[in-house]
């Protein structure tokens, strides 16, 4: 064999220099783009705070477990990790769905998932929309041929069940959109007997929570929401890119009795209910080749959850949050969302300050203190600020560091162009 080894290294000079003379040197020649010279420099990324709406910072923990080996995303080992956070999903959800699973991408694609999988062209919507995400989801369901139809208020207004009940009646939806988390707005949205009043009705609840998971309670079994889905990014500490998500029995029953294949394939939830070992068969065969990396960071963050335990999650963020906003208040803040039961735990709103160019305020933090907040997105640009302490973040000298910088942004930006 050593024999054999050595002669085969004899020989790939010999080879090499015949495939250029014999012409492959031409080919190689028809390259005329150069290699980039960015490309040619290791990869630089900068330390930031980030105490926006998303992401936060991630965990060392969960980088190591994102930095491990990779293996085959078909192989046995990855269908016992895949197995892993469908039961860590189970657990931050409360649900003992069978077909709970996490999606390759971002919590927009859970919530596409949902739409294409649900609803059919021609089948009625019923969005509520005090944000940007009912918006979305409106937009996305009027592209899929839904009719669809709103209840609309301005950014941190909320829905009363008597408001929602008359809407269901009225349009007779199959499927009702509501934003437990409303990340543009600062809100977390009361969705008891939401559930129950939508089953009257006949009528599918869908409910996004991927500001709010695990640092607002939620239960998904307990409230009768039928799909739920979140994101990775935000309370979870896991690097964006997987998106949690669970369907009732209920909504399985709609979605695998369509009369047309979804849309896409790639989020076809009959493919994807087998790749996550859903359906019952006794193997799984090949869909998509999902973010293997990402999906080792995910279980590790569903594991520090599992280990700190929800309730333990929801009262931590809580009081960091209420230590958070009393700071504000004596900085002489206004606080966006006025109801403190309404107020979403993990991303504060701060009503921008009167004779303030609120771009100027976060410039001049992200410059002077390398601390990420955001203005508003969608419908609430231009009315607030957006501060998210939530997962990793979430601690009280995380909140003083951020209060002292708002503090400094204001003196120094005092009576800026508004």
């Amino acid at each position: 064999m050593l024999k054999l080894c050595a002669r085969l290294r004899q020989q790939v000079p010999l080879e090499s220099a015949q495939s250029t003379k014999h012409g492959v040197h031409r080919g190689m020649s028809s390259v005329t783009i150069p290699p980039p010279a960015c490309m040619l420099r290791p990869l630089e990324a900068p330390f930031r705070y980030l105490f926006g709406p998303g992401p936060s910072n991630v965990p060392p923990r969960v980088l190591a477990a994102g930095g491990r080996p990779i293996i085959g995303h078909m192989h046995s080992e990855m269908f016992g990790i895949m197995n892993d956070i469908k039961k860590g999903i189970q657990y931050a959800f409360q649900t003992s769905n069978n077909m709970t699973l996490a999606m390759s991408g971002s919590g927009h694609t859970a919530m596409e998932c949902a739409l294409f999988n649900i609803v059919e062209p021609g089948e009625s919507v019923l969005v509520a929309i005090n944000g940007i995400w009912g918006e979305r989801v409106a937009e996305i369901s009027e592209r899929m041929g839904a009719k669809v139809h709103t209840l609309v208020k301005t950014p941190g207004g909320h829905f009363t069940n008597a408001e929602i009940e008359q809407a269901l009646a009225k349009h007779k939806p199959v499927l009702f959109f509501l934003t437990h988390g409303e990340s543009s707005a600062g809100l977390v949205h009361p969705v008891d007997g939401v559930g129950d009043i939508c089953h009257k009705y006949n009528c599918l609840l869908l409910v996004d929570s991927v500001a709010s998971l695990g640092a607002a309670p939620l239960l998904m079994d307990q409230q009768n929401i039928d799909i739920l889905y979140t994101g990775s990014q935000k309370a979870l500490n896991a690097p964006p890119g997987t998106a949690p998500i669970s369907f009732s029995e209920r909504a399985c029953h709609k979605m695998f009795n369509r009369k047309a294949k979804p849309v896409s394939y790639l989020l076809d939830m009959t493919h994807l209910s087998n790749y996550w070992g859903n359906d019952g068969k006794p193997e799984r065969t090949y869909h998509h080749t999902g973010p293997v990396s990402g999906f080792f960071a995910l279980r590790e963050s569903l594991a520090i959850l599992a280990e700190t335990g929800l309730e333990n999650s929801w009262k931590h963020h809580t009081e960091v949050a209420e230590y958070f906003w009393k700071g504000l208040e004596d900085l002489g803040l206004k606080l966006f969302i006025k109801d403190k039961d309404l107020r979403l735990p993990s991303v504060t709103t701060i009503a921008i300050p009167e004779g303030y160019n609120w771009k100027e305020l976060l410039a001049y933090i992200m410059k002077h203190h390398r601390i990420e907040f955001t203005g508003g997105l969608g419908p609430s640009v231009g009315m607030l600020l957006r501060i998210g302490l939530m997962g990793y973040n979430c601690n009280k000298a995380n909140a003083a560091m951020a209060l002292a910088a708002l503090e400094d942004a204001l003196k120094q930006c005092r009576m800026s162009k508004a």
